[in-house]
């Protein structure tokens, strides 16, 4: 029930997201009077290509995603649903163009009456600017009359009015109005309001996540329609290129993307270790899955591996190719292995890859708990800690990881049969939920953390001014985003907050200040900087799942500010638990703490916060020194 739920919502919301006047003035065969846009489009339009608003184009959409296409659906529903959270590239109608151009008499020829005196000063009763403007930047940079761009264009692209208005749930909670084919808004403000209607539909985002959970069996259908076609290089390829390089020995790593251009906590690790190698004069060879794929694979493969040699992409192998070419031409001088990330890989590949690199054994790294299940942060159904418990269990039984799980610890734990390899952890934390969740052979275990804070600076100055509250990093829901979202919707009006992002990139529907922050191998400080400069008192790192380490929380506690986190965050919660901020038991007392004012006690002033200075590790290759 809860797709078709799903799908039906976003069939209303395609059906509000359509354009009416874009679509009634660029398709001049189409009455205006009486053919309704949204309708018309989704029962014939999109299959004759038409464009339903002028930053989406249908055939482009199709074009570039062939798995849309062979669902033989609403392209526009798909995006307005899935597509924009799984990052899908669209593009606008080739129409926009010529829309935008026509002149506002050109418009009116074609245009209906504009709103009355009276339905616009209603209108303004329940309209909330400020949200409006926030959760919608491209209307905030086009100088548009926020209300008049939600009253005759936003309402149908899906834009809200207000945090407590969803038009979508509106026209879903009150059907007499949908049938009736007024403006939803319109019509609560003149008269549901009055007669005391539903405005939005209380939806917890867990409910919502549920909502659009993929069996695993989907999951692995998608990697492999999305799977591009790569060109295989051949074993002479990667030997001439192993037989070039200047530096001695070799440092093997596994990992589940090419380091040097994913963005993330994992992939600067890699860099840094890199990085160190070379100081060390030791080659390194990093293999990748081409193509991503969500589960460890089985048995000898013949699956497209990115190369890196220092850092350079050599292209597309074969698991077999890179056997030979390290049998033919591994450099002379020191070995060492670390597997970062088995997602995408064989055990058989593994293991093969390293001996023909003269390698037996070496570092198994936890920065997730992928050794346990194939849902690497142990969150059941990806919106719960489960603690990763007896394989088999009845809590397995309910989860979306549960039929792949078996098969996934299997391999790890021929992995572990195959190579000797030291369980590498960056926190206790990390590595106590390892030993507890699972029994793979390990032949040894280490706790080195990524960041370690040292040399207490003065004390903070800070302006006067709200709790500045930041949320660091990328917004996705097992980091806590939605939670965070929340608040900040919650108590935007309220003088004594301020929230920020501070991420790379803006996340629409926030109404939290964005900062752009990123953060890279040559600036490993930028969210430090940043922390400092925003004087941020709060930084709020909630995650759902279990962190085996966390550098926002870090970067957090040596800029001065409190980690404000919950009870399942791993080791978050165990570094604010040692004096560097607060752990609440439930989002609920947390929103309780902002409501009364409790959380004012986390202010820079209050704590008379501290700064330090960060030591970052080199991961293997201090391991590797160390043994030397």
């Amino acid at each position: 029930m809860a797709a078709t739920a799903s799908t039906d919502r976003a069939h209303r919301l395609m059906l509000v997201a359509v354009d009416g006047e874009f679509y009634r003035q660029v398709y001049a065969d189409l009455s205006y009077d009486e053919v309704d846009p949204a309708r018309h489009y989704d029962l014939t339009g999109w299959r004759e290509g038409r464009d339903p608003a002028p930053w989406f184009s249908t055939q482009a959409y199709l074009d570039a995603h062939p798995d849309v296409a062979a669902t033989d659906g609403n392209p526009f529903a798909h995006y307005l649903s899935r597509g924009w959270r799984e990052g899908r590239e669209i593009a606008a109608s080739r129409l926009a163009a010529g829309y935008h151009a026509l002149t506002e008499q050109q418009r009116a020829a074609r245009r209906p009456a504009r709103f009355s005196d009276a339905e616009l000063a209603a209108a303004r009763t329940g309209f909330d600017v400020r949200y409006y403007l926030a959760v919608n930047h491209d209307v905030a940079q086009s100088g548009a009359d926020p209300l008049l761009h939600f009253l005759v264009h936003g309402w149908r692209e899906g834009r809200d009015p207000s945090h407590d208005f969803s038009v979508a749930d509106y026209l879903t909670l009150n059907p007499d109005v949908a049938a009736s084919g007024v403006h939803p808004f319109l019509h609560y403000v003149l008269q549901g309001r009055a007669e005391g209607r539903e405005t939005k539909v209380a939806r917890d985002f867990r409910e919502e996540a549920l909502a659009q959970l993929k069996p695993f069996a989907e999951r692995l259908a998608d990697s492999r329609r999305w799977a591009r076609p790569v060109e295989l290089r051949t074993a002479a390829d990667l030997i001439a290129a192993l037989a070039s390089a200047e530096r001695r020995g070799l440092h093997l790593t596994f990992g589940q993307d090419d380091y040097s251009r994913s963005v993330g906590g994992s992939q600067l690790c890699v860099q840094r270790e890199s990085a160190q190698f070379a100081a060390m004069g030791r080659n390194h060879l990093h293999v990748y899955p081409v193509n991503g794929w969500p589960t460890v694979r089985s048995g000898p493969t013949e699956a497209p591996m990115g190369v890196l040699l220092n850092g350079q992409a050599l292209g597309a192998f074969v698991p077999a190719a890179i056997v030979e070419a390290l049998k033919a031409a591994r450099p002379p001088g020191p070995g060492s292995l670390a597997i970062h990330n088995m997602l995408g890989h064989s055990s058989r590949d593994v293991a093969d890859i390293a001996r023909a690199a003269g390698l037996n054994g070496g570092y198994f790294w936890l920065h997730d708990m992928g050794g346990l299940c194939a849902g690497i942060h142990l969150l059941r159904n990806d919106i719960e800690s489960c603690g990763a418990p007896p394989q088999g269990s009845p809590a397995c039984g309910v989860c979306v990881y549960g039929p792949a799980r078996a098969a996934h610890v299997a391999e790890h734990r021929r992995l572990f049969e195959r190579l000797d390899l030291i369980v590498a952890a960056p926190s206790q934390v990390a590595l106590d939920a390892w030993r507890a969740g699972g029994d793979l052979d390990a032949c040894g275990e280490v706790v080195l953390p990524h960041v370690r804070l040292s040399s207490p600076g003065e004390i903070v100055d800070a302006q006067p001014g709200p709790l500045r509250i930041a949320f660091p990093g990328t917004p996705t829901l097992h980091k806590g985003w939605p939670i965070f979202r929340h608040l900040a919707a919650r108590f935007a009006a309220d003088a004594r907050y301020e929230f920020l992002h501070m991420a790379s990139k803006p996340m629409a529907g926030a109404l939290a200040r964005h900062v752009p922050v990123t953060v890279t191998a040559d600036d490993l400080l930028a969210m430090r900087r940043a922390l400092l400069e925003h004087e941020v008192d709060v930084a709020m790192i909630w995650s759902l799942c279990l962190e085996t380490f966390s550098f926002a929380a870090y970067e957090a506690a040596s800029a001065g500010a409190a980690v404000l986190t919950g009870p399942d965050s791993g080791n978050v919660a165990a570094f604010a638990a040692q004096g560097h901020g607060l752990v609440l038991p439930d989002a609920r007392t947390l929103e309780a703490w902002f409501e009364s004012g409790e959380i004012l006690q986390l202010a820079r002033t209050a704590r008379g916060a501290r700064t330090y200075d960060m030591t970052y590790s080199s991961l293997t290759a201090e391991l590797v020194e160390d043994q030397s």
